[in-house]
Order: C-alpha cells, then structure tokens, then sequence
C-alpha cells in the first residue's frame, strides 16, 4: 500500500546523506585522514597534543593545542572573507568534534526533487508546500553529533512533516461511538462507483465486531437497483434494512431508520445516500436537507484512494455542501501513490477514518497516522 510514495520518500533521504557527503571535509578518499588538514584528528581531537601536530595546529588555528572549538580572529576573518555558510573552515571543526551540519545548498535540490515527487503522487499542492515547509525548518541549520547520522535527521524530519499533515482533526472512532447518546446516525456521502453501499456493509460488520448493533437505511432513492444492492449485503449479514420505493425521499427514509432504532434499541443507524456529483446542485441540495432533517451525528465522506487529486477535490466541495466529519478511502489496498491519504484531512481538517484494504466485509481497517507514517518511512515493514 503507498508503494510508490514510500520509494519517493526514501529516494529524497538519499539524496540528502549524498548531498551531505559530499559536503563533508572527509567525504572523498583523498581527503586528508584529519578533519581539516591542520592536524586534527577527527575520531580523536585529543592526539593534536602530539608533536609536531601541535605545533602545526597551533601555527593553523591560534588556539589551544588540541581545542578545535577555540575560534581565533584569524579563523573567523577567514569565514568571513570566504563568505559561504558555513565556511569550509566551520564544516572542518564541525566535523572534527564528530558533528554534520545541514545547510541551504544542502537542501535546495533534494527538496525540489521530493516537492516534484509529491506532486507526482498526487499529493495537493498546498499539502505538499506544507511538507517541505516543516522539513526546511526542521533541518536546516541543525548541527547534529555523528552518531544521529543524516539519514536519521531527515526520517524525523519527515516523520513529523507527515504527521503533521496526516493526522489533522483525528479522533477516535470507537470512543466516539461508545459515548454517544444511542442511536447514533451515520449519514454517507460520495460520487458514484466509490464503493459507498459497500463500505456501510463493512462498517456494519466492524461495529458488531466490537458488539455494536445496527440498521441499514437505503436513502440512494434515486438509482434503479440500488434497494437490491443493499439489500443483498443486508441479508449475509443479517442485518435489518429500511427503505422506500425508488423516487422517494431520501432524508424520509434515513428518518425512518432513526426511529426504528429508537424503538428497538438498535445502537447505529448507517444510512446511504445516492451517489451524487459535487457538480450536481439538485442533488448537493438533497444532501444539505438530509442534514437538516437527520441531524446526524457523523456524515462520512467516501471515495477511492486511487482517485488521488479528484477525491481530495470532491471532499473539500462535499464537505462545504454538508459539513463531513471524517473519510472513508476505498481501494487503498490498490493505491500505490497516496495523495489522497495524505492530502484529504489537512485540506478538509477532517481526518480520514477507515480504509478499505479488500472485498470481504472485515476487509476494513482504522486509520492509524502513526502507523502510516511509520509504514511510508519504513518503521513498519509489516
């Protein structure tokens, strides 16, 4: 899963260490064994006390045999007539006392490279101007001991970038439930072809799992065979379905499926709605009376993941229409891109909160941002 996006995010790290490598005072095999051709030892900054390196080192710094921290006039009149940041000079000490630092020219062109790569990935714009963003600031700069090498600079760099834009508005599902006066109402919307009907079944099925009940309210009255589509995933799970003949009113029925559940203590009401085009302004309005008659408790967004850039699109024009609260991503199983796991909470700030990862109803799974984020940087190879 996200495949594709994971290979991205591991090329821009290379890119960084070999940027930074070549960078290093020590990085090529001709260069000097000490860290800045005065003497100094790197792996030992104390063997500078040795003759006749001290002498040399003192003649080439000024400072205290041994001391490459010790910065004299002439070394700081050095960096700046060279004018570079940092100086050849400063890289040199930073390096001898075991540390690396990460600079602008550093950065410029691995961070072009992951900008365009997100872009591929179809991760939005602005999302994608807020990774980079949080990478830059988190990098630059920095002046890090050897022993957190490169490599583990730029994960954590992008493990906080990630997260941050991933994990926008999250909350916890279950608690929510378990909380909640009952019955809670869950209205779903989406285009059609997404996999909505499918993904109330799953739903259904992961609430008695963790020993909800439910009922099922067909309120896509518009499409011919769309009572038989859900009625067929009704009856494998034994589930009770309410429903009206073609052409009625959809917020009647998901109404009618609120008080059923009053009435026989059923705990969830997961109710469909027709697959409406965010284009369409009849049916958005449909949508927006459902609301205002319901009053449900969660309006879940659902769309494929492989949709990329037109399903983060159409939950920013659903959620404007009538308020989601959280995403459901079909086919995420199939998706090796990622942009719109990535891209949907941070441009609706509502979190996504299922995937469908399969066709069997337990093929359903909690989004955990953590996890992804681990996964994509390759903390969780399972």
């Amino acid at each position: 899963m996200f495949d594709g996006l994971k290979d991205k995010l591991n090329d821009f790290r290379k890119d960084v260490e070999e940027t930074t490598d070549e960078q290093d005072p020590d990085a090529t095999d001709d260069a000097p064994d000490d860290a800045s051709g005065t003497g100094l030892d790197a792996a030992d900054p104390g063997a500078a006390s040795a003759e006749p390196a001290t002498e040399s080192a003192d003649r080439g710094t000024g400072g205290t045999p041994g001391d490459p921290d010790d910065d004299s006039p002439a070394e700081t009149d050095a960096a700046a007539d060279d004018g570079s940041e940092p100086s050849t000079l400063q890289r040199a000490k930073a390096f001898a006392t075991g540390r690396i630092i990460i600079e602008e020219e550093d950065l410029e062109d691995p961070l072009w490279n992951l900008e365009m790569a997100l872009l591929e990935s179809d991760v939005e714009m602005s999302v994608a101007e807020a990774i980079l963003d949080t990478v830059r600031e988190t990098m630059l700069g920095e002046t890090r001991k050897q022993v957190e090498t490169t490599g583990e600079l730029v994960e954590e760099a992008l493990h906080d970038a990630l997260l941050d834009v991933i994990a926008v508005g999250q909350f916890d599902f279950e608690e929510r439930i378990a909380n909640a006066d009952k019955p809670v109402t869950i209205v779903f919307t989406g285009v059609n072809g997404v996999g909505k009907t499918t993904s109330i079944a799953k739903l259904s099925e992961w609430l008695a799992d963790h020993g909800y009940s439910s009922v099922l309210a067909n309120g896509d009255t518009y499409r011919a065979g769309a009572n038989e589509q859900i009625r067929e995933h009704a009856d494998r799970l034994d589930r009770k379905i309410i429903s009206h003949e073609q052409g009625g009113d959809p917020a009647a029925v998901i109404y009618d499926g609120l008080e059923y559940a009053k009435a026989n203590d059923v705990d969830v009401v997961l109710g469909d709605t027709a697959g409406r085009l965010h284009t369409s302004d009849d049916l958005m309005a449909q949508l927006e009376k459902i609301d205002r008659v319901v009053d449900p408790d969660l309006t879940l967004f659902v769309d494929e993941a492989v949709a990329g850039q037109d399903a983060v699109t159409r939950a920013e024009q659903f959620n404007e229409a009538a308020a989601i609260d959280g995403a459901i991503l079909t086919k995420a199983d199939a998706d090796s891109s990622g942009g719109a796991a990535i891209s949907i909470a941070y441009v609706t700030g509502k979190p996504i909160l299922f995937l469908g990862t399969g066709q069997g109803y337990d093929d359903i799974e909690r989004f955990d941002p953590e996890r992804l984020v681990d996964q994509l940087l390759g903390a969780d190879e399972s």
